[in-house]
C-alpha cells in the first residue's frame, strides 16, 4: 500500500495494495508499521515460548557454574 510515496505492508485485498515483494521495494521507500498496544498484547496471546524449562535450567545451571570457577 502507498503512503505518500512510501510503501508499507497490507494485506492483499486492502485497497491501494500493490503486491511486492520484500526484496523489490527499495530500502529508501520503505515505511514500517504501526505497532499498538494490542497488536502486542494479540501477538503475546498467540504466540509460543521458544525456549522451554529446560534450557532455561541448562543455562542457570551453567551461568553458576561459570561463576563458582571465577
Amino acid at each position: 500500500m502507498m503512503v505518500d510515496d512510501l510503501l508499507t505492508p497490507c494485506s492483499p485485498g486492502d485497497p491501494g495494495a500493490i503486491e511486492l515483494t520484500w526484496m523489490d521495494v527499495p530500502s529508501d521507500k520503505l515505511l514500517e508499521p504501526i505497532i499498538c498496544m494490542s497488536d502486542m498484547l494479540c501477538s503475546l496471546s498467540t504466540t509460543q515460548p521458544t525456549v522451554n524449562m529446560e534450557v532455561l535450567f541448562k543455562v542457570r545451571k551453567f551461568t553458576e557454574d561459570l561463576e563458582q570457577e571465577g
